[in-house]
């Protein structure tokens, strides 16, 4: 079928892995939140438009990402500062309205922030260590929804704690909204999905649509075919619900443009096949395949992606151990060799 061209915003996507084994450039945490900060900074030099971070917890990778994003906003001027997800079982929402706004508010209003029910993570049930657990009768995803529910409302700004009589400080009248308030934040948030059922709700709720490098099988075709078409089922579902802005829709990539001895060494054998798997217990998923090879290459392999060429953003996922100045060398090359080949710059 004839793809559509859409212009691209270009990013990366970094899960900020840190190891003190031989061969990592991130032997600390302290050398992953650093070289995240920084590698913000070098795609905003080359040309890209967005700097984007994975949460996990209880793992050698980044967590808190409020931090980390406020440091980079507070370091770049242009660029795009988010999230490809954070896991809203662990989050308190009332508190993360507060840790957005101003982070959002230090970056001059460039957060994307992407939420999700999040993925199976390095222990059981994590999020019960942060104090958390589903009401009766509900799942740990029900629970995730829930607090997203929270969230969303609550970045509208509206009041809705009643204030002290007799309060430290005087109040505005009415009742009280949490601050800092972000304006246009809500319209900042972007849903994780890996089903087109979530995709759909995500829609209805005025989300953005994060699509990663899987999603849960849903007819055994290609990877890229089950994406696209989640993707238009997402669009339908937002225009059934009458919402007046254009939403955005990111998918998630590994792609390494092969240009030197350096690339080849690296990713040279690394190009791949879509691959069926489970992520989790009797939930089948398929998993994308890594594109690598030259530019040329890349643009005839990359005119065949179907959720690519649907998407308006796409995240590059990078190799964050391998450095920053070679990670700024991966992300330069997709936008100066490959990008304009495709018809998205």
């Amino acid at each position: 079928m004839p793809h559509l061209t859409r212009m691209k915003k270009i990013g990366f996507l970094s899960f900020g892995h840190w190891s003190p084994s031989r061969g990592s450039q991130t032997q600390s945490a302290s050398d992953a939140l650093l070289q995240s900060i920084d590698l913000a900074v070098a795609a905003e030099e080359v040309g890209a438009d967005g700097a984007y971070f994975r949460v996990h917890h209880f793992a050698r990778q980044l967590a808190s990402p409020f931090p980390l994003l406020a440091a980079a906003g507070a370091k770049t001027s242009r660029i795009e500062l988010g999230t490809a997800v954070i896991d809203m079982r662990y989050e308190n929402p009332l508190y993360m309205v507060e840790d957005a706004g101003a982070a959002d508010l230090i970056a001059g209003g460039r957060l994307q922030l992407g939420i999700s029910r999040g993925s199976p993570e390095q222990v059981i049930d994590g999020w019960r260590y942060f104090g958390y657990q589903p009401q009766d009768g509900q799942t740990d995803a029900d629970m995730a929804r829930h607090n997203t529910e929270i969230f969303l409302e609550a970045l509208k700004g509206h009041g809705f704690a009643q204030p002290n009589p007799r309060p430290m400080f005087p109040n505005p009248p009415g009742l009280l909204r949490l601050e800092p308030h972000s304006e246009g934040l809500r319209e900042r948030i972007w849903w994780g999905a890996a089903s087109n059922a979530t995709a759909e709700w995500a829609a209805k709720l005025g989300m953005n649509l994060q699509s990663s490098t899987l999603k849960f099988d849903e007819g055994g075709k290609p990877f890229h075919v089950q994406q696209a078409e989640q993707i238009r089922a997402y669009r339908a579902a937002w225009k059934e619900a009458g919402h007046e802005r254009t939403p955005r829709v990111s998918v998630s990539r590994s792609i390494f443009a092969l240009v030197n001895d350096m690339d080849r060494a690296y990713f040279g054998g690394s190009e791949s096949q879509d691959h069926f798997g489970y992520i989790e217990p009797e939930k089948v998923a398929v998993f994308g395949r890594t594109y690598a090879a030259e530019p040329d290459v890349l643009i005839e392999q990359l005119k065949e992606d179907e959720a690519i060429a649907e998407a308006d953003t796409l995240l590059l996922t990078v190799p964050n151990q391998l450095g920053v100045d070679y990670n700024a060398h991966v992300i330069e090359t997709i936008v100066k060799h490959v990008a304009p080949g495709l018809g998205w710059r």
